[in-house]
């Protein structure tokens, strides 16, 4: 398959507002409607049949009520799945779509390795491609086609990056380790084209513990190779996200420790606003309360260093 490869602009908008995009985030009364479509998108892949479905919509609902709201919203989400999981008894609810996912990305990944080692800058090509892929998030769509990727990509190449990406550059240059925190299936095979240029031998490849959407979990990374390229640890939770308190403590320290911090995607970035630490979030903002925390029109491919 050809994706249609156009000059790519190197112009680098830095207006992002990073007093309020970097404090802690909760969970805002915008961020409800998302989780009740995410929950009535999971109950239909659990049953066809209506009545079963609103009886467990309406269990479900109930418990909204008891929501600590002051929890980032991957928290309250990954509550929601665990409720859905307790009434139901399935576990892995995205295990096909992430299978799918992959295979798509790796069908394009021989034609992207081949730009990117012909362009101009391969850095800059890699890193458009990486957060272009953070398009494929089943927490925001319930369905993701192939030819909202390859928007996705088309966008990716076209548009101005908001944030510093020279920084990104200087700092990754400089780090002796790197500690990326993998965000979802499909992406991966993105992420794995800019870890390239990083380095494979300075990267630490942070997946999910548990399953939870289509977040990236060990089985993931097997299944596009990445487990050959560099070491991979798990956080210790299934949050789509990294809450640090629900995390293991093994990782914790290796957070703790760790001298650059690549965090991709939505929800890590929900999770980790605000901690001290040396974060470059890369992301797509995919909401119009992601992008008003972070001062961009939604759609934007972001980088913010906390």
């Amino acid at each position: 398959m050809t994706l249609i490869w156009k000059d790519i602009g190197v112009k680098i908008m830095t207006t992002l507002n990073t007093n309020e995009s970097l404090k802690k985030m909760v969970t805002s009364l915008d961020c409800l409607p998302c989780i009740v479509r995410q929950t009535v998108s999971i109950i239909r892949k659990i049953t066809e049949d209506p009545k079963q479905q609103t009886l467990l919509l309406k269990s479900i609902l109930q418990q909204f009520g008891s929501l600590d709201l002051n929890q980032p919203p991957p928290k309250v989400t990954q509550l929601i799945h665990r409720l859905i999981q307790e009434k139901t008894g399935v576990g892995d609810l995205y295990q096909d779509e992430k299978r799918q996912q992959n295979a798509m990305a790796l069908a394009w990944l021989p034609e992207m390795s081949g730009r990117i080692k012909a362009a101009e800058d391969p850095f800059q090509l890699a890193l458009r491609l990486s957060i272009a892929g953070n398009v494929i998030d089943c927490g925001v769509s319930d369905e993701i086609s192939e030819a909202d990727v390859v928007a996705a990509l088309e966008k990716a190449l076209q548009e101005p990056i908001h944030g510093d990406l020279e920084a990104l550059r200087s700092a990754l240059h400089s780090a002796r380790r790197v500690l990326y925190l993998a965000d979802n299936a499909g992406e991966i095979v993105f992420d794995r084209l800019l870890i390239e240029q990083i380095g494979c031998d300075k990267v630490t490849l942070v997946v999910r513990g548990e399953e939870i959407l289509n977040d990236v979990t060990r089985s993931d990374v097997q299944s596009v190779g990445l487990d050959q390229m560099v070491e991979v640890i798990d956080n210790g939770t299934g949050i789509p996200g990294t809450l640090l308190e629900d995390c293991s403590a093994a990782f914790r320290q290796r957070f703790a420790e760790a001298e650059l911090i690549i965090s991709k995607g939505q929800g890590n970035y929900e999770t980790l606003s605000g901690v001290p630490a040396n974060i470059f979030f890369l992301f797509k903002a995919k909401c119009s309360v992601i992008a008003k925390r972070a001062g961009v029109p939604i759609g934007t491919h972001v980088i913010l260093h906390s």
